[in-house]
């Protein structure tokens, strides 16, 4: 530190008491430096409920200090307390704590007159805001450190055997690099030596005074606060071992009941692993709204700025189907649309399926968007036979560079990456995003997926890329809806292993939504039901369900215009049965003809009657091609 007796203030709240205090030159057992707050100091009457929980030794030492006299009721600042002598605390997090009755980042709170934060008069700091780390120790040759060293003794470590002596806190990547290369040359192979560079870096000079954290053990997660800078010591075997003093939280959090996002990053495997991106969830652990709104409005902050554990806490929900949906999209009940909904509630992946025309798109476009809050929030993608991973996730593809107008093989994103780092961009995590796949079973899903197969099923979990890398998981707000044609014998069915991540709901002619589709469609645009009749009449002939015709096929303009359904007749249903009943010797015309249907329809009475309390359809949407 520049002046290891500079003076620090805190304020109480806004525009409230101001206590004073400095940094000792002495550290405690643990190796936190210590800090001194000067007499006269202000603290506040009352302590948050989860106080005692979440920060013992603080409440501890502040219920000691009152019971001997030296906090007691302030003449000075009616409703707080006062110190009446110096009093020395394990770390400046500690000093904080007991005059604020809370949880509170001393590093931060802590500033000089000019506000200026005292993390910043740290040598060999890393620069920037706190962050939030996940370092293991659970399973560390055989032992559970957590249990038997951490959490008795206030620590956090990491092994680093035969790392040098002398490695000081604020080492650069470069030299530790440098280090790993001649120090763990025979011990470490080239695949594992990066992974240890970033590890022991972090450890040394990442991770600060005030950083969050968080560490596993019997099924709980632990969290603490980093209250010291890094030393290095050597057994007498040589070994070397890193260590920082931390302040834990005397209680665990059950790993099951974490949020999904944090579990997700708390499955990485690495010995240390940055949660800065999750770091209001952890921000939030044990913390009633009403207590981060307190701790909130405690701290000089912007107040159009939301709090960041409230945000990140903030329940994801896909909103309720409406009748006014029902209406919009033609379909026969809100109840049908409601059990949609819930499917991908429950499994976040669906897939629509059936004949063509029977308007799988469409309605999955319409849906995704009422369920998002609009278009901006669904992407669609088509799959085709030559679709692979690296077009459908991430690839190298030739790029041209802008300047020199050179083309190279660059890491490029692709859609579902795209979408996964949009819904999980801070302040969208509770937005639900939509990813549509048409023509699902068009590609080799296994090539397309890869390792993505795996997340499908177990949301909570990361997996490494095989391109960039990176450790990724499927944002909790993605939804995936595909759909699926069953007619061409050509595409290839999907596997027991994709049918197990997907819920699947039929689309077919033969039952509703799609049987009434066209009738309901025909109402709406104040037409004549025969069209609908013609189709009833001609799926009645059809045997095999996945053959039958879709409604879309009638449900377009250029079809009522003159001689409009005898030319889609001929052009495009009629050929569709002629590749059905190839090489069967059926006569299609005689059979599925218009001229026939109608001659049958014209010798039966009329089969759909209006009766008093039917649906009135007014919505006059588009229907799928």
């Amino acid at each position: 530190m520049e002046d290891e007796y500079q003076e620090f203030k805190l304020r109480l709240a806004v525009g409230g008491p101001v206590a004073r205090g400095r940094l000792l030159p002495e550290k405690g057992s643990n190796g936190s430096q210590k800090f001194l707050v000067y007499a006269g100091a202000p603290a506040r009457g009352s302590v948050m409920p989860s106080y005692a929980e979440r920060r013992s030794s603080s409440n501890r030492l502040r219920t000691q200090l009152i019971d001997e006299g030296k906090l007691q009721p302030s003449e000075r600042w009616p409703g707080h307390l006062q110190l009446t002598e110096d009093v020395e605390c394990g770390s400046p997090s500690a000093a904080a704590e007991i005059l604020l009755g809370r949880s509170a980042n001393g590093w931060t709170r802590w500033q000089t007159s000019d506000d200026r934060p005292l993390s910043e008069f740290m040598t060999g700091v890393w620069a920037g805001p706190n962050r939030a780390w996940l370092v293991r120790g659970s399973n560390v040759a055989g032992l559970d450190l957590v249990q038997r060293l951490w959490l008795p003794e206030g620590r956090v470590t990491l092994a680093a055997a035969r790392l040098r002596q002398g490695v000081e806190q604020g080492t650069s990547k470069e030299e530790v690099q440098k280090f790993v290369k001649e120090d763990y040359e025979s011990t470490a192979t080239y695949s594992q030596q990066p992974a240890l560079v970033e590890e022991l870096h972090a450890f040394l000079s990442r991770i600060k005074p005030g950083d969050t954290v968080c560490t596993i053990s019997g099924g709980l997660l632990y969290v603490g606060e980093v209250t010291g800078p890094v030393e290095q010591t050597v057994a007498e075997d040589g070994r070397s071992n890193l260590r920082r003093p931390v302040e834990w939280q005397s209680a665990g959090y059950a790993y099951a009941d974490l949020p999904e996002e944090l579990q997700q990053k708390l499955s990485v495997q690495h010995d240390v692993v940055d949660l800065t991106s999750v770091q209001a969830l952890i921000k939030g652990l044990g913390l009633s709204d009403q207590e981060l709104v307190d701790e909130s409005e405690a701290i000089e902050r912007d107040p159009s700025v939301e709090i960041p554990a409230l945000t990140a806490r903030r329940e994801l929900a896909l909103p309720e189907p409406t009748p006014e949906l029902a209406r919009e999209l033609l379909v026969h009940d809100v109840t049908w649309l409601q059990e949609v909904r819930d499917l991908l509630w429950d499994e976040r992946q669906l897939v629509l399926y059936g004949p063509p025309g029977t308007g799988k798109t469409y309605l999955a476009q319409k849906l995704a968007e009422f369920l998002g809050g609009g278009p901006e929030q669904v992407k669609l993608v088509q799959f085709h036979p030559s679709y692979a991973y690296e077009d459908f996730f991430e690839g190298f593809r030739p790029k041209e560079d802008p300047e020199t107008r050179e083309v190279a093989f660059r890491l490029t994103a692709g859609p579902l990456r795209e979408l996964a780092d949009l819904a999980s961009r801070e302040g969208n995590r509770h937005v639900p995003h939509f990813l549509i796949i048409d023509e699902i079973n068009r590609a080799n899903l296994a090539k397309v997926f890869g390792e993505l197969y795996f997340l499908l099923e177990y949301r909570n979990k990361a997996v490494r890329l095989t391109y960039s890398g990176d450790d990724f998981a499927l944002p909790p707000n993605l939804f995936v809806i595909g759909t699926m044609n069953t007619a061409d014998r050509s595409i290839a069915l999907v596997d027991a292993a994709m049918r197990r991540r997907f819920a699947f709901v039929e689309l077919s002619p033969r039952t509703e939504p799609t049987s009434g589709l066209l009738r309901r469609w025909l109402t709406a645009q104040d037409r004549d039901g025969e069209p609908a009749d013609l189709l009833d009449a001609l799926n009645a002939r059809i045997d095999e369900p996945d053959f039958r015709i879709g409604p879309s096929y009638l449900m377009k303009p250029g079809v009522y215009r003159e001689g409009g359904l005898d030319r889609t007749w001929r052009t495009k249903i009629l050929p569709l049965l002629e590749e059905h009943h190839y090489g069967e010797g059926v006569d299609i015309e005689k059979r599925y003809g218009l001229a026939e249907l109608q001659a049958e329809l014209a010798a039966q009475p009329s089969r759909f009657v209006t009766q008093p309390g039917d649906i009135v359809w007014d919505a006059q949407p588009q229907a799928e091609s």
